[in-house]
């Protein structure tokens, strides 16, 4: 760090999040109570890792030294956190400190932390600016995040991406992040690394959304709703982003309200799966989301594409199909009700795409129309692998030949 402290050490702290009633505005035209999002710190924080004496060259050591121990103000802001959780989540994120001589410094934002590494020709600068940006860095799997020496200038750390439902198998990803010498961060398309069981479940996946899903379970009723709470949790914070996104780029509150309430629908998603899956002596995992920055126009209608106007609105349809065929009584009630919201989801997904095509070029439609085709070959194979008899029995899920007979009818309706 310029200039260079006697002591840095990195701290995180944590905090809740949770949506409470917004009683301030009015109810929506279903019923649903408006919500709003509250966080709450909890006092504290923990020492991650130090180096250097604190407060070594400090003319008034004990001065300093009380200063450093007080250097937590509460605030939210920071960097490098994750949330974990559904309806109540907890989340951490991180800032650094610093003493230099009686002066005694926070950082709490990843500008801030640029700012004082200077110019980056440590790999370890590159790691930490890939951290603070958002980017598993430290690996959880057996295939480890690394660091290279660009040919040009910077680096591109390796971070771990996720899960990639692809074909017939669940890839593991990787995704090139470039950190350039003044340190501005940029990513690359993720690329696929390692394969691992099926399993994926249709739906909205926020982007960030890193690996973590319920394996080794005896009972595949378990696995499937286990799964499928992560994402039914996870796409709490798709909607929650796509709002900003939509305010972002000038659609109408319509669209940012409806949004706002299909997160309010996935905490009920989530619990209700939740439930199943904990029946069925499976214990969901959390879901892991990376904070990136807000997308582009373009990027925001891509990802709607695939995650509303194809795998949100086959899984509204798989829905319907799990409350009527559901043999258990208390799947067959939850799936109804998923399917309702589910169904609003899909439209909304439609109506953002309906928004956009006259702001769009020809060209610009044309990327959409092919990412829809590229993502329902994506869910044909998906659907195509063969299920747990009790799975299509009891929870109602298609056998793959009647999964395919539903994509083909929703290709010639919609994606046609």
């Amino acid at each position: 760090m310029v200039p260079v402290p006697d002591f840095v050490e990195l701290r995180r702290y944590s905090y809740t999040s949770q949506f409470v009633a917004d009683t301030s505005k009015p109810r929506h035209p279903n019923g649903g109570q408006p919500a709003r999002l509250e966080q709450k710190r909890i006092p504290g924080f923990t020492p991650v890792l130090s180096t250097g004496n604190a407060c070594e060259t400090a003319a008034n050591k004990e001065a300093c030294t009380e200063a450093l121990q007080s250097l937590d103000d509460g605030g939210m802001k920071g960097f490098g956190g994750d949330c974990n959780g559904a309806a109540l989540s907890t989340c951490t994120a991180h800032y650094v400190v610093t003493t230099r001589g009686d002066d005694v410094r926070i950082y709490r934002t990843r500008d801030s932390i640029r700012q004082v590494l200077g110019t980056i020709d440590r790999e370890e600068e590159a790691a930490f600016l890939a951290f603070a940006a958002g980017h598993s860095v430290c690996s959880s799997t057996e295939i480890p995040s690394s660091v290279g020496v660009n040919p040009d200038e910077g680096f591109t750390v390796l971070v771990e991406q996720g899960l990639d439902c692809d074909a017939k198998q669940a890839w593991m990803s990787r995704k090139p992040v470039r950190i350039s010498s003044s340190g501005e961060v940029v990513e690359h398309k993720a690329f696929k690394v390692k394969y691992g069981d099926t399993g994926c479940y249709p739906g909205r996946r926020p982007v960030g959304l890193q690996e973590s899903r319920a394996e080794g379970e005896r009972d595949a009723r378990g696995t499937w709703f286990a799964n499928a709470a992560r994402l039914e949790a996870a796409s709490i914070h798709a909607f929650l982003r796509l709002r900003e996104e939509l305010a972002l780029h000038g659609a109408g509150q319509a669209l940012q309200d409806a949004a706002l309430a299909s997160a309010e629908d996935e905490i009920r998603h989530a619990e209700v799966t939740t439930r199943l899956a904990l029946r069925f002596g499976a214990e969901p995992p959390l879901p892991s989301v990376a904070d990136v920055p807000l997308r582009s126009l373009s990027e925001v209608l891509l990802d709607n594409a695939v995650e509303g106007c194809v795998r949100e609105t086959y899984s509204a349809l798989l829905a319907h199909h799990q409350a009527l065929h559901a043999e258990d009584a208390e799947i067959r009630e939850a799936m109804a009700r998923i399917a309702e919201d589910e169904t609003r989801h899909a439209g909304l997904s439609w109506d953002i795409d309906a928004w956009a095509a006259p702001r769009l070029s020809e060209e610009e439609r044309s990327v959409l129309r092919e990412a829809r085709r590229q993502a329902l070959t994506v869910l044909r194979a998906e659907m195509a692998v063969p299920l747990d008899a009790r799975l299509c029995a009891e929870a109602g899920l298609p056998s793959p030949a009647v999964a395919l007979a539903l994509l083909d009818a929703l290709e010639q309706e919609l994606w046609a």
